[in-house]
């Protein structure tokens, strides 16, 4: 039972650091980069698609890490207007 004990406490830190953000959006660049070399979209339309989704986790790890509320809110605020422009381009 202590090596569980200790492996949610590494969780915990390793979540509260904000470093399960930072593997996340890794693997996002990996991912938007492994889809433009393979041409299944423009570039332009894949990023369109992934930058709200950073924004949001970005906005959670300043949240984690106790940043401050206006970045935060930011962030937030940052994720619609793009999101509102991958769905405007994927209608007309």
């Amino acid at each position: 039972m202590e090596a569980v004990g200790e492996a949610v406490r590494l969780l915990e830190m390793f979540i509260a650091s904000g470093r399960a953000i930072d593997v996340i959006l890794a693997l996002m660049v990996l991912e938007s980069v492994w889809l433009i070399r393979r041409r299944r979209a423009p570039a332009r339309d894949i990023l369109l698609g992934l930058a709200p989704g950073a924004a949001l986790l970005l906005a959670l790890r300043v949240a984690l890490v106790g940043g401050p509320p206006l970045a935060i809110a930011g962030l937030l605020a940052l994720s619609l207007p793009i999101h509102l422009a991958d769905i405007a381009r994927r209608r007309w």
